[in-house]
């Protein structure tokens, strides 16, 4: 009894798993897929494709054109997928990759969101190998003159920049960056500046997406050039901001 028991258990969570990889491979799709494809996709049998798919189809968390016969993501699975993306807050996600990293790097590494007055970090990790004490929450840093203000001028609305540079003093905020500057760190994912509000740091940034293609965020961390460059930190946080994007849903 037992034995059957656990058979029966083990045949019901391996039939999720299964209906699970369908689902994720219509879900990676670039459109409607026959049902052959499906079926080379899934590494299965046409038959075992198509009872999988019909039983999806059935719950509405696929769907099956009737002109072409073709199977796309259905009603059910596509208002999970809005649910859940309303439920990710890019910013608590870009936090715990920042306190990982800070785990493993030697910087400080940090989360800055837009506000009126500027880039302001929310988030702030601090490595038991440096420590930078000058940043901490809730201080504004300047527009023109940091990498998180590079970063966001790079994504935001020109308006929202010229709104918060004039909030700023002039010898805060700092010169304004050429266009070439922003089209670069559009192009390369990020920014870093060398040695520059402070000597022998480096201070580097990236942005992270949401599900709307909008920056939420920007993820920065600080460090001593020399221990950034042994270390790969600029690798390190871009590669942080993309997992981060993913898993906000963005692209």
């Amino acid at each position: 009894m037992t034995t059957s028991l656990s058979t029966k258990r083990s045949a019901t969570i391996q039939s999720v798993s299964i209906a699970a990889r369908f689902l994720d491979i219509l879900a990676k799709a670039d459109g409607p897929l026959v049902l052959g494809e499906v079926a080379r996709r899934a590494r299965t049998g046409t038959s075992t494709a198509h009872r999988y798919m019909q039983s999806l189809v059935r719950e509405g968390l696929a769907a099956q054109d009737e002109v072409t016969g073709h199977y796309d993501l259905g009603p059910v699975a596509l208002s999970i997928g809005v649910r859940a993306l309303r439920r990710i807050d890019a910013v608590e996600v870009a936090a715990r990759a920042m306190k990982t990293l800070a785990s493993d790097i030697a910087a400080s590494c940090g989360v800055a969101i837009w506000t009126e007055r500027g880039p302001t970090i929310v988030r702030w990790y601090r490595n038991t190998d440096f420590a930078l004490s000058t940043v901490t929450l809730g201080d504004v840093l300047p527009v023109d003159n940091t990498a998180c203000g590079f970063v966001f001028q790079a994504h935001l609305p020109k308006e929202a920049i010229a709104a918060a540079r004039k909030l700023q003093p002039a010898s805060f905020r700092g010169s304004r960056p050429p266009g070439e500057m922003l089209d670069a760190v559009r192009r390369d994912g990020g920014a870093e500046l060398n040695e520059h509000l402070f000597s022998l740091l480096t201070g580097k940034a990236a942005p992270v997406f949401n599900a709307l293609g909008e920056i939420a965020c920007v993820v920065t961390t600080v460090s001593f050039v020399k221990t950034a460059e042994a270390q790969g930190h600029r690798a390190a946080l871009f590669a942080a901001a993309q997992a981060a994007t993913r898993d906000s849903g963005g692209a």
